[in-house]
C-alpha cells in the first residue's frame, strides 16, 4: 500500500513520476484486492484530511464553489443511501445527465459506492438520443438538472419509461428533489463491491451506427493511477483542470479517477455555451491551476490568441488527448509558455495506454511510448507484430492476462470481446507505426485511411501540414470518391481571421502541403467551412464529412476549389 490510498504501485523516485522509463516498465504495478471500491478506498481516505480541497468550481457569472474531499464523501454516502432507499440495487444501471455541477461528482461516486452502474451522458444529447439510451440500458432512474429535464420528459413520451426522475437543482412536477433525498438520507452508507464487479458504462462516440456500450469494472478506477500519476504527473498539491464535458469518458480519466487517485484537486469551469479561448486563458492566469489537459481542438484555438502576452504563474504541466496534436501547435505552445504539451492515447475502452510521459523526450507528433502495465504493439492482419516503420493496427496484448484498465465487455453483446481480439491482441481500430526507438506514431482510424492511386494516406499528416499555414485554424481531411484514383484527398478548412476563402487561397494551401510533405499527399480539393463537425470529446467526425462526400459524388455534385 502506498501513499495514494490504493494498493499497488511500487515507490517512485522523489520528484519524478516515473524516473527511469525502462525500470518503470519492468517494475510498475497496480495491484488491488479482490474487494475494492473507489469511493470507499480512495475518496474516503483523502477525506480523512478535513481541509483537503477536492473541487474548485467557477461558473459563467464568476461565482465560486470549493468543496473538500470530506464534503464530497459525505454527500456521496448520502447519494448511495438515498438511491438504495428508492430500490436501486447493486448492478442496476442509472443514467447521469449533468453539466459541470458538483452533483455530478457526488452522484458518480455515490453510485459507485452503492455498486450501481452510472451511465454518464453529455448534456448535448437530444430527446431522441436519450430515448435510445433509456431503451438500450433498461435504466429505471435518471439524475439530471432543470435545463435537461424537458428532454428527459420528451424521451419518456417516445416510449421508454423511468421509475424515478431526480432533479438536482430545484423542484418540478413528477420529479424527485435531489437535495430533499440527500437531506433525509443517512451519511454512513458502507460500500461492499468486488474489483471485478460492473462499475461504469460509457457509450462510445458513435462514429458509425448506434454507439456501443462499454462496461468497466471497479478495478478500472484504480488503473487510472497510470493516467493520473504517470501521464498527468499529478501530486496531492496539484490543482488540475481537464477541459472536458462530463459525458465523455475523458471525464472519468482526468476529472475523477486520475486526479482523485492522487489526491489532487479538480478545477471546474462551468461556463455554458460556445468555447471561449480568451476566457480559458484568463482562468489559467487568475487561478493557481498547475496542470492542464485539453483536446487538440482547444489547443488549436488557444494558440490563435496572443499567448506571448499571457503569464501562467502556476502552470507546470500540459497534456493533450482525444486525437494526436499537430507538431506545429506543440511548438507554438512551448515557445510562448515554456511548457511542452504531452500527448496521451487511449480509448473509452481503456486508461492511458500510450503517452509522452514526463520522463521521456517528446517527439512532436508522436503518441509516445506504452504505459507501464500494458504491452502495446503494431500488428498485421494475422496478429503478428510488425517491425519498426511498418504501418498496421495498434493493439494491446489481452492474453493470457487481461490487463487492468481494459474494458470488461460490450453491454448486450456477449460475443463482442472475442470479436475484438486478433490472436492475443485487442485491436483498437486505430492505425499506426512504431519507430526504432519505440515511439508510436498515429496514422488514423482504420476507416479514415485514404487510399489514392495505390497510396495509403493518413489524414493526420495532411491536416498537420495545413494547420502549419497561418491562414488555417483547423482542417479535416477525408477521401472523396474519384473514378480514376479511387479516392482523392479532400480538405475541409476553417480559415484564420483575416483570411477570406478563395480559389487563390486554396491553391496556396495545396502548394504549401506539397512543400511540407510528400507531393502525392496534397489535397486535390479544398473546401472552406466555418466549423468542423465534432464529437463531444472534440474529435473531428471525419466520417460525417466522408459520407457527405460520397453522397455528393453519387449525385454528381461539385465541391471545393
Amino acid at each position: 500500500m502506498d501513499g495514494l490510498g490504493v494498493p499497488g504501485p511500487v515507490p517512485l523516485p522523489e520528484g519524478s513520476n516515473l524516473g527511469d522509463y525502462a525500470a518503470a516498465r519492468r517494475d510498475f504495478r497496480v495491484e488491488i484486492p479482490e474487494r475494492f471500491n473507489f469511493a470507499a478506498d480512495v475518496l474516503d481516505r483523502w477525506a480523512a484530511d478535513p481541509a483537503r480541497t477536492a473541487l474548485w468550481r467557477v461558473d459563467g457569472e464568476g461565482r465560486e464553489e470549493r468543496l473538500t474531499f470530506a464534503q464530497v464523501a459525505e454527500r456521496s454516502r448520502r447519494v448511495a443511501a438515498a438511491l438504495s432507499g428508492l430500490g436501486v440495487a447493486k448492478g442496476d444501471l442509472v443514467l447521469v445527465l449533468l453539466p459541470r455541477l458538483a452533483a455530478w461528482w457526488e452522484t458518480m461516486t455515490g453510485l459507485i459506492r452503492l455498486g450501481a452502474v452510472p451511465v454518464p451522458g453529455t448534456t448535448q444529447l437530444s430527446a431522441r438520443d436519450l430515448a435510445f439510451r433509456m431503451g438500450a440500458t433498461g435504466a429505471g432512474v435518471i439524475v439530471t438538472d432543470q435545463e435537461n429535464a424537458p428532454k428527459v420528459e420528451e424521451a419518456c413520451r417516445q416510449g421508454p419509461k423511468l421509475t424515478h426522475r431526480i432533479l438536482v437543482d430545484g423542484e418540478r412536477p413528477g420529479w424527485l428533489s435531489y437535495e430533499q433525498l440527500l437531506a433525509a438520507a443517512p451519511a454512513d452508507f458502507r460500500a461492499d463491491t468486488r474489483a471485478a464487479d460492473p462499475a461504469l458504462l460509457y457509450f462510445t462516440s458513435g462514429t458509425t451506427g448506434h454507439p456501443k456500450m462499454v462496461l468497466h469494472s471497479h478495478g478500472y478506477a484504480a488503473a487510472h493511477l497510470i493516467t493520473g500519476r504517470l501521464w498527468l504527473d499529478l501530486k496531492p498539491t496539484d490543482l488540475h483542470w481537464n477541459v472536458s464535458d462530463t459525458g465523455w469518458a475523458k471525464a472519468a480519466w482526468s476529472s475523477l479517477f486520475g486526479p482523485w487517485n492522487c489526491g489532487a484537486a479538480v478545477f471546474v469551469d462551468d461556463a455554458r455555451g460556445r468555447f471561449d479561448p480568451g476566457r480559458t486563458l484568463d482562468l489559467l492566469e487568475r487561478y493557481p491551476i498547475t496542470t492542464l489537459c485539453a483536446p487538440p481542438t482547444v489547443y488549436r484555438l488557444l494558440v490563435q490568441e496572443d499567448l506571448a502576452a499571457r503569464r501562467f504563474p502556476a502552470l507546470r504541466h500540459c497534456a493533450g488527448a482525444g486525437e494526436p496534436l499537430n507538431p506545429e501547435v506543440i511548438e507554438t505552445w512551448r515557445r510562448d509558455t515554456g511548457i511542452t504539451i504531452r500527448d496521451g492515447y487511449g480509448q473509452t475502452e481503456t486508461v492511458a495506454i500510450v503517452a509522452n510521459f514526463p520522463c521521456l523526450a517528446v517527439r512532436p507528433g508522436s503518441m509516445g511510448k506504452p504505459s507501464p502495465g500494458f504491452d502495446v504493439a503494431v500488428v498485421d492482419a494475422a496478429g503478428r507484430e510488425l517491425p519498426p516503420g511498418e504501418e498496421g493496427d495498434i493493439a494491446v496484448r489481452a492474453r493470457p492476462h487481461w490487463p487492468l484498465g481494459l474494458y470488461r465487455e460490450i453491454w448486450g453483446d456477449p460475443g463482442a470481446v472475442e470479436r475484438g481480439l486478433r490472436g492475443d491482441w485487442y485491436i483498437t481500430g486505430d492505425r499506426g507505426s512504431v519507430d526504432p526507438d519505440g515511439y508510436f506514431w498515429f496514422v488514423g482510424r482504420a476507416d479514415d485511411v485514404i487510399i489514392t492511386a495505390g497510396y495509403r494516406v493518413g489524414p493526420f499528416e495532411v491536416e498537420s501540414a495545413l494547420v502549419e499555414h497561418p491562414a488555417v485554424v483547423e482542417a479535416a481531411v477525408v477521401g472523396s470518391p474519384d473514378p480514376v484514383r479511387g479516392e482523392i484527398i479532400k480538405a475541409f478548412v476553417v480559415p484564420s481571421p483575416g483570411h477570406e476563402p478563395s480559389p487563390q487561397l486554396a491553391a496556396q494551401l495545396q502548394e504549401h502541403v506539397k512543400r511540407t510533405t510528400a507531393p502525392y499527399k496534397y489535397p486535390r480539393e479544398v473546401e472552406f467551412v466555418t466549423e468542423l463537425p465534432k464529437t463531444v470529446s472534440g474529435k473531428i467526425r471525419r466520417i460525417e464529412l466522408r459520407e457527405a462526400e460520397r453522397r455528393r459524388k453519387s449525385e454528381g455534385g461539385g465541391g471545393g476549389c
